[in-house]
């Protein structure tokens, strides 16, 4: 039987987090996620933020990683002045899955970002970001649909060859690419709703949210390649 690849997905941190009889600090998932790892054929574990200088002897014990999504990454990590309408700066968040993205890339690690994860992936590679669009998130707390059209010949449209209604929830996008970065998907309106490394390292981001839908094949294109790379 092939063993299951070890897939790191990052979270959140939060201040004051209420169950049962407990309020207290506390790292967070949506269960979406580490459920989509495993329906995927991988074994799923949560990364709480940590030192940045930890991200590499972390990613070297995964097969594969996700950046989970989550706040708007701050602006001067692009050199941007905050629009009024950008969130809070998560700042130890930044570092730390900014290092986790740079350990990934450096060793090989298949990395797949999902829409804060898309963003900072980008922005890692020197990219920047729209700080604001209307029309992917409309309803706050509800996730919207709307169809994504891949970019033939690209990583995404392998897996993912038609084009495909996925649940969304963002109000900010990649602008300019970071180097060597292409678009692999594009909404009706021309927002780049993917983007992905051509060649080695295997990294790709979506700036939908895969865990939220019943189609497992972004996933399972991480988890595939991470199989097949946990020999190294």
């Amino acid at each position: 039987m092939t063993a299951r690849p070890l897939i790191g997905i990052s979270t959140y941190a939060e201040s004051g987090v209420r169950w049962g009889v407990w309020q207290l600090d506390a790292a967070l998932l949506p269960a979406g996620y580490p459920r989509l790892v495993q329906r995927a054929g991988g074994l799923a574990a949560m990364l709480p933020p940590d030192a940045p200088e930890r991200a590499a002897a972390t990613v070297a014990r995964l097969d594969g990683l996700v950046v989970a999504g989550g706040p708007d990454v701050e602006p001067v990590r692009y050199g941007a002045e905050p629009d009024p309408r950008t969130g809070p700066p998560a700042r130890a968040r930044d570092a730390w899955e900014l290092a986790l993205i740079e350990a990934a890339l450096d060793h090989g690690v298949p990395l797949l970002g999902i829409c804060r994860g898309m963003q900072l992936l980008n922005v890692a590679l020197g990219g920047t970001l729209v700080q604001h669009l209307d029309g992917h998130a409309e309803v706050p707390g509800v996730f919207g649909r709307h169809p994504v059209k891949p970019v033939p010949g690209t990583r995404y449209a392998a897996a993912v060859p038609e084009e495909t209604s996925v649940p969304t929830y963002h109000h900010q996008s990649v602008d300019r690419l970071g180097t060597n970065l292409i678009p692999s998907a594009h909404a009706a309106d021309g927002t780049v709703e993917a983007i992905e490394l051509p060649g080695p390292p295997w990294a790709l981001g979506v700036q939908w949210h895969p865990e939220m839908a019943d189609d497992l094949r972004v996933m399972q294109a991480l988890v595939s390649t991470a199989r097949g790379q946990s020999c190294r």
